[in-house]
């Protein structure tokens, strides 16, 4: 992008028994747009033996979204949801005032090997949003719009963008999209995109400025009006952002929140199990460290 105004790389976290590698919040960069936390998932393969397993946790005040590249995820939440999601699709849930979920591998995966590979995305609700009612949603591959333009797959999984909307249920003016090249070419997208905007490179490479920059980078831009880079051969990357909120944002573990006493209150909440349950589910994350908050 010409316009660069901060490079973040990838930092491994630890989400249980899996590693992902932590790509926002950043110490200089808590969001972008309503964008506030990004996981990339892998590529990892599991053995026979081994599986993604990620206990009964709570959210407030946020919309997850889980889109895989590679593997297959048994989504469970406090809303009676089961449903597995798989490559090229969309589950966007939204916790609002709370809703709890687990992970898993799916059992007709778990003795069998297995790759997974995606990412993980919060995207923070407006204020006046904060406490409404928990949602899901799933969306298929083929209702998400899928468009060539000057040689470049673009993909909507998010928002609106280039006069078109995915079905994703948003609640903000946002965009997530996914650029695929088989070839080097100059990209100018500025026009089409609008407040605050950051570039993934998942594979290959982009160029800005006579710099190269490859995978696993977020790269974050100062005027998404000026978003022009070029790809090169065989590259894939993402680009998100939307209007930023004029409010900052806390995050303490799973919950976000324009007001800490939100934050509180689902902290008391899910130490005491008054989250809705999961159905099916037994065990569930328990509340870390009290001290670990991080603002906007």
């Amino acid at each position: 992008m010409s316009n660069i105004k901060l490079i973040i790389e990838e930092r491994p976290a630890n989400i249980g028994n899996f590693m992902v590698g932590r790509l926002l919040p950043f110490r200089e960069k808590r969001t972008v747009g309503p964008f506030a936390f990004i996981d990339h998932m892998g590529p990892t393969v599991l053995k026979d033996d081994e599986n993604f397993d990620v206990a009964p946790h709570p959210h407030i005040g946020l919309s997850t979204l889980t889109f895989l590249f590679e593997g297959e995820i048994m989504h469970k939440d406090s809303l009676g949801t089961e449903i597995v999601i798989k490559p090229g699709q969309v589950n966007w849930m939204t916790a609002g005032k709370g809703i709890a979920h687990s992970e898993r591998t799916p059992e007709y995966l778990r003795h069998t090997e297995k790759t997974m590979h995606g990412l993980q995305i919060w995207v923070a609700l407006p204020k006046h949003l904060e406490q409404m009612e928990p949602e899901f949603c799933h969306i298929e591959e083929q209702d998400i719009p899928s468009w060539e333009q000057d040689h470049i797959q673009f993909k909507l999984i998010a928002g609106e963008a280039f006069g078109k909307k995915s079905p994703v249920p948003v609640y903000s003016p946002l965009y997530f999209l996914e650029l695929k090249s088989t070839v080097r070419q100059k990209v100018n997208i500025g026009d089409y995109l609008f407040g605050e905007s950051a570039l993934y490179i998942l594979e290959g490479a982009i160029e800005s400025d006579g710099n190269i920059f490859e995978p696993r980078q977020i790269l974050i831009a100062n005027d998404a009006k000026l978003c022009e880079f070029t790809l090169h051969e065989n590259t894939t990357v993402y680009i998100f952002g939307g209007e930023a909120f004029p409010e900052e944002r806390l995050i303490y573990w799973n919950f976000v929140a324009s007001d800490k006493e939100l934050i509180e209150q689902a902290k008391i909440k899910w130490q005491a199990q008054e989250f809705a349950p999961v159905p099916g589910e037994t065990d569930f994350v328990p509340l870390p460290d009290q001290s670990k908050y991080i603002k906007h």
